[in-house]
């Protein structure tokens, strides 16, 4: 049978097999979601001080725009993930999840100053433009802004009320780190979605010969992604628990 149907069923390598449930929890990008909010996570701990009522704030709105609103329309456009949710009901939950994002932070504007709402702007426009793929903005430049960069500068400012030199040097690293992601989820997605069969063999220097199929190319890349996710949001915990401790 080869590889042929491998992994077929699942768009992701976190999406349920089956399951009431499982067009909704695949909508969520459940590690994906999580390894951006950590970033809000990194951002907040780095700043000079920390007031938890401010960082809850802040991934609840990150967890509306990008969990909720950023990935229905991502599936509003394609059906990248093959779900059955009627598009009405992706439209409705993207607005209303972008729009609870944006009152979220309007709240924010009177305890953190007017400059808060260049993010939340920028935070529109970056999650409408990357996901419906408009101003040039889905690429993978953007990609690591949007999704890496954006959520830590903005929590750092929603602590801080400014931009200081430890912010951009975490905005560096989300950069950095969302890039890597980009580059490893895209040759999954391929893998997973459009490739047909794999075939060919690795030759080594003893002599012996591995075939290479679906499967043992997307194992080390989605076991990557997963080290990666974990990782990321224990080091985004870590930095506000030591926080909190102080």
């Amino acid at each position: 049978m080869g590889d042929k149907g491998l992994t077929r069923q699942r768009a992701a390598w976190y999406t349920p097999a089956r399951g009431p449930w499982k067009d909704w929890v695949s909508l969520l990008h459940p590690p994906y979601t999580a390894w951006h909010l950590s970033y809000v996570l990194i951002g907040a701990g780095l700043a000079p001080r920390l007031s938890v009522g401010r960082l809850v704030a802040t991934l609840l709105a990150f967890g509306l725009a990008v969990g909720l609103g950023a990935h229905a329309l991502d599936e509003l456009r394609g059906r990248p993930l093959g779900t059955s949710i009627p598009a009405h009901l992706l439209v409705t939950v993207s607005a209303a999840a972008i729009a609870g994002a944006v009152v979220l932070g309007g709240f924010g504007i009177a305890r953190v100053g007017w400059g808060l709402a260049i993010f939340i702007a920028l935070g529109v426009v970056l999650v409408v433009g990357y996901n419906l793929e408009l101003w040039r903005l889905h690429n993978d430049i953007w990609f690591a802004i949007a999704w890496g960069s954006f959520p830590l500068l903005t929590a750092y400012y929603a602590q801080a009320g400014t931009v200081r030199p430890a912010a951009v040097a975490g905005a560096l690293f989300a950069f950095g780190l969302s890039k890597a992601q980009r580059t490893l989820s895209t040759e999954a997605r391929d893998l997973r979605r459009r490739a047909v069969q794999v075939s060919g063999e690795k030759s080594y220097t003893d002599g012996s010969r591995r075939a290479l199929s679906r499967e043992s190319l997307l194992r080390p890349v989605e076991a990557s992604l997963m080290a990666l996710s974990g990782s990321t949001c224990a080091l985004g915990v870590g930095l506000v628990l030591a926080r909190v401790g102080h």
